[in-house]
């Protein structure tokens, strides 16, 4: 199996990395390297004061050779007033060569008093797709690498309704055209070509979402809730060309257990009803949940993961370097593959922090999970979850 791992190196970590970690006295000049990232970090005096920063990326895969990127990163708090919830704006482009591109935008913003929440992201990229089949029982090795232009458009318009609640309207648009196989030597008869959806599609999907949500850092929870419920319909109403439901089921907590320290836990579940095509399936891996395997390993009608991490943030010897440790379980089934209790995939691993945005509490993370078919590096700003 290719592992889910890029062996992202930011310029940024490096940085950090070389940086002494250890508390100094404060008439002790900062070294250099220190100084660099406070620039590029936009370190000040103000702790209300939005933050931005900019910084390249390289990476490798079998499938994409060299990867270069540039990421960016710009978090505020509505009217610069600190009783607001953070707001967070990403993006990503790049570019490899095997002439693949993308860019990517993620959004988390909340207006004044945390009234209206807007969370989202798009995708539009140029870049392989390894297809592994359908079920649990997929093969170890990828039966087709599949090519095309893929678009995504996630976008959910929640309003405050009580106290950290929030309900509203959600939207799903995903298109996958221009599709092209090639198929592995180790594929098996008829399963490098997916049953459903296989020349592409495009599905614009409508529904509703009620959101639970009392965490103030979301790139960095320390304490608090997040429960998301959620449908998204897809039809020839809509103009989509398959039709099927998905349902949503996100919840997490995390509490505190000591100082610095916080236990994170999350259960997901995505289920869906119809015919969906095989690219809208529910998919395990991804730098998020399920670290460690490859996004689309496996694949099936519905999915059930949890996942339990727990963070130092920062060690008591230092006032920017932390770690985590975490395990998860998750599992994929449908209508010939059903659930079983016995069946669940495990994953874990650990991970280094460094702290960004000291005003914010914002950290950076590199994670290394182990799978019994591989591991993945990841290094992502922000929490995994």
């Amino acid at each position: 199996m290719i592992a889910a791992k890029r062996n992202t190196l930011g310029i940024l970590l490096m940085l950090a990395v070389c940086t002494p970690c250890f508390a100094q006295e404060e008439a002790t000049p900062k070294p250099l390297l220190q100084r660099i990232l406070d620039n590029v970090r936009g370190v000040n005096d103000d702790p209300a004061a939005p933050k931005f920063i900019n910084y390249p990326t390289l990476a490798f895969s079998p499938e994409t050779n060299w990867e270069f990127g540039v990421s960016s990163l710009y978090v505020y708090s509505a009217k610069r007033d600190l009783s607001n919830r953070l707001s967070e704006i990403k993006a990503f482009t790049f570019y490899t060569l095997e002439n693949q591109y993308g860019l990517w935008l993620d959004h988390a913003i909340y207006t004044d008093d945390n009234k209206w929440f807007f969370y989202g992201r798009a995708r539009y990229q140029s870049f392989p797709l390894l297809y592994y089949g359908v079920g649990k029982d997929s093969p170890s090795e990828y039966q087709s690498l599949i090519d095309g232009e893929y678009i995504l458009l996630r976008e959910r318009l929640l309003r405050e309704t009580w106290p950290s609640l929030y309900v509203g309207l959600e939207l799903d648009y995903q298109a996958f055209n221009n599709v092209h196989y090639e198929a592995s030597s180790d594929a098996l008869p008829g399963m490098a070509i997916p049953a459903v959806g296989a020349q592409g599609s495009t599905n614009l999907g409508v529904g509703l979402g009620v959101l639970y949500d009392n965490i103030h850092n979301a790139m960095n929870p320390r304490k608090g809730l997040y429960s998301e419920w959620a449908f998204l319909n897809y039809s020839s109403e809509t103009r989509s060309a398959f039709n099927f439901t998905s349902y949503i089921v996100d919840n997490r907590i995390y509490r505190p257990i000591k100082e610095n320290t916080v236990l994170a836990a999350q259960l997901y579940g995505q289920f869906t009803a119809g015919n969906p095509p095989f690219n809208m399936l529910s998919l395990m891996g991804g730098e998020s949940l399920m670290r460690g395997f490859y996004l689309g390993r496996y694949r099936d009608r519905h999915l059930l993961a949890a996942q339990v991490e727990y963070r130092i943030l920062p060690f008591s010897f230092s006032k920017s370097i932390g770690a985590s440790v975490f395990l998860a379980a998750g599992q994929v089934f449908g209508e010939e593959h059903s659930f079983q209790w016995n069946q669940f995939l495990p994953t874990g691993g650990a991970g280094l922090r460094y702290l960004l945005f000291p005003e914010k509490d914002i950290y950076t993370r590199i994670d290394v999970a182990f799978t019994p078919e591989g591991q993945g590096i990841y290094i992502f700003i922000g929490e995994a979850f």
